[in-house]
């Protein structure tokens, strides 16, 4: 029986004509609601959309046969990643596709800004001659601050240049040297604020990103900065801007993304010095053509072959790879967020030892796996294929050591990063039993699995360590599924990894970094 997919969203007719040209059965269905998406998808194996169906827990519930979700574009919030992969179903997205409309969009919209257009069509379509109420500015040796300085932000950023504008971005990925390609200047984040005459968003919404430009961020600004936002809702404080645009506390902003979508009703809206556009970043028809072909054409792959690309959730490796890599591939991943989880400033050089059996496997496949669990803390939208490409952007250097077998274990994995900061390493290994284990963590040998919700905890090697702790998440309530010690000497440094059954508070975890021996205390999640 031949594969069957749902297109439920808008996209270019080429899409439908791979699909049927590769043999696949293809219905379009748009504007389905949750109710009778639910109802229908238990009848197909693929299921291609925009940013318009949402992929909920329910909805991959009910869909016995789905084996992949494939968005055509960049973002998959409209998706549950999480729930999906719990089910096995693979989830693509198209990263490139969208970047140079997006990015036009918002230079389109910063010049928009700058001269009022928008406004001043309205008023002279309404027979009026208002020449001298819309006295714009120029952006001609004006200061534009990105942040997020990645594939759209930097093509932004070139076409500023191009407008003889001045280009300070920030992000922490950034390197010095990268920056120096691109021709921008790299700032933090307040010194950004205040130095911008402009101010660009094309970062991922994030829980550390979420509210980035807040009352605090908004007070930093001079009176005539301008805010453009083409990236995601919830980056932007929007009744924190509604009060400052209101108050003249700052110029104007130009929205193309809203805490909520769609946006019938926003305050906003109501002010005259703020332009806004219905999510229109990727709505041009060459970009509309490049991420319908390409989703058809990765999508038919799959269901075909079951050759995967621009996975989020699962790396590109063939099929007969598969079963042999896949234990490898879950702890390259893991260990790769392990350290991205711990690491708070710039990442400068990532080494990735592969030693024994695991050196003649497919390491390009496992590092891939690797980046992008490192990244993927703080760049959502990376998968295993750009994560390499996203990477190299970053200036970050890469670089695979490959020996035979030495040391107490047959093969294993050892990543070390270095940051701004220091450095640090975690080795792991696959056991007889097909799970991946932890093995050392900064040179401190240990055997631990990896959990869902875990604490990751150095402390002193002290007597009465794990006495307190183990009484403070009683008290709490927490159960403590594992718990792996290691150290590096009697009464030295010790590290203490632990497995629990639900998250841990920021109650709890205060609770923690105050017990005395303990120097440091994160969680974890996997």
């Amino acid at each position: 029986m031949a594969p069957k997919v749902l297109i439920s969203d808008e996209l270019s007719p080429a899409a439908v004509d791979i699909f049927k040209e590769r043999g696949i059965e293809v219905d379009v269905k748009v504007g389905l609601s949750k109710e009778e998406l639910e109802k229908v998808i238990g009848n197909y194996d693929g299921l291609a959309v925009r940013s318009a169906t949402k992929v909920t827990e329910k909805v991959i519930a009910a869909a016995k046969r789905l084996k992949v979700v494939g968005r055509a574009g960049i973002g998959v919030d409209n998706i549950d990643v999480r729930a999906a992969t719990a089910r096995g179903i693979i989830v693509m997205n198209t990263p490139y596709g969208n970047s140079i409309t997006t990015a036009e969009h918002a230079i389109s919209l910063m010049l928009a800004l700058a001269r009022q257009i928008p406004q001043a069509d309205r008023s002279t379509k309404a027979g009026k001659w208002e020449k001298s109420k819309f006295m714009g500015v120029e952006l001609f040796g004006k200061t534009l601050g990105i942040i997020g300085c990645g594939n759209i932000g930097s093509i932004v950023a070139d076409r500023a240049i191009g407008l003889k504008m001045r280009v300070i971005a920030y992000d922490p990925f950034l390197s010095p040297e990268r920056a120096i390609e691109l021709g921008v200047e790299k700032v933090e984040l307040d010194q950004l604020f205040r130095r911008a005459d402009f101010i660009t968003l094309h970062t991922p919404l994030t829980e550390r990103t979420r509210g980035i430009i807040d009352v605090k961020a908004l007070a930093q600004m001079k009176p005539t900065a301008r805010i453009i936002n083409c990236a995601r809702g919830g980056l932007i404080d929007e009744a924190a801007l509604y009060e400052a645009l209101k108050e003249g506390r700052i110029a104007g902003a130009a929205l193309d993304v809203f805490e909520e979508e769609p946006a019938r009703e926003n305050p906003l809206f109501t002010l005259d010095n703020v332009i806004c556009t219905p999510h229109l970043g990727a709505s041009t028809t060459e970009a509309q053509e490049k991420v319908a072909l390409q989703i058809a054409e990765q999508m038919s792959d799959f269901l075909l072959s079951g050759a995967i690309s621009n996975a989020i959730n699962f790396p590109s490796i063939t099929a007969e790879e598969a079963p042999k890599l896949s234990p490898f591939i879950k702890l390259a991943e893991q260990l790769g967020s392990f350290a991205g989880q711990l690491t708070e400033t710039r990442l400068k050089h990532v080494k990735i030892e592969y030693t024994g059996e695991i050196a003649e496997m497919n390491t390009k496949a496992l590092t891939a796996a690797l980046l992008a669990g490192l990244l993927r803390p703080h760049i959502t939208d990376v998968n295993m294929v750009s994560a390499p490409a996203m990477a190299r952007e970053r200036g970050l250097v890469v670089e695979e050591v490959k020996r035979g077998e030495e040391g107490a274990y047959q093969t294993y994995m050892r990543l070390t990063v270095e940051t701004e900061r220091g450095e640090r390493s975690v080795a792991g290994t696959v056991f007889s039993d097909g799970r991946p284990r932890i093995i050392q963590i900064k040179g401190i040998n240990m055997e631990a699995e990896l959990s869902r919700y875990m604490l990751y905890i150095t402390n002193q090697d002290k007597p009465g360590f794990i006495g307190k702790f183990g009484s403070l998440m009683g008290e709490a309530g927490v159960n403590i599924a594992t718990l792996s010690l290691g150290r590096d000497r009697p009464g030295g440094d010790a590290i203490c990894l632990v497995a629990v059954d639900e998250p841990v508070t920021d109650e709890i975890l205060a609770k923690v970094r105050a017990l005395p021996m303990v120097t440091r205390a994160h969680r974890l999640e996997f």
